[in-house]
């Protein structure tokens, strides 16, 4: 950025700014919406309360079944955002 463009666009830093700390902040959030980690962490504590007996068969499979859609869509979703 030149001089002169630099001293033109001044007044507008603080809008610059304010778009740059809310692409952060949605970057943040986004990571932490779509990390696996969490739902690869469900689905075992999910398995040992069926081995444990703490829920029954349907339950279970029902659970399963929310917890593999999200991995899905976190699945879908990196492979959307890769350029």
């Amino acid at each position: 950025m030149g001089l002169l463009t630099g001293i033109l666009t001044l007044p507008f830093a603080p809008v610059r700014a304010t778009f740059w700390a809310a692409e952060q902040v949605q970057y943040a959030a986004e990571a932490e919406y779509y990390d696996p980690a969490p739902v690869q962490q469900a689905l075992t504590e999910l398995e040992r309360a069926l081995l444990d007996g703490r829920i029954d068969e349907d339950e279970y499979d029902r659970r399963e079944d929310e917890l593999l859609d999200r991995l899905d869509e976190i699945t879908a979703w990196r492979r959307a955002s890769r350029p």
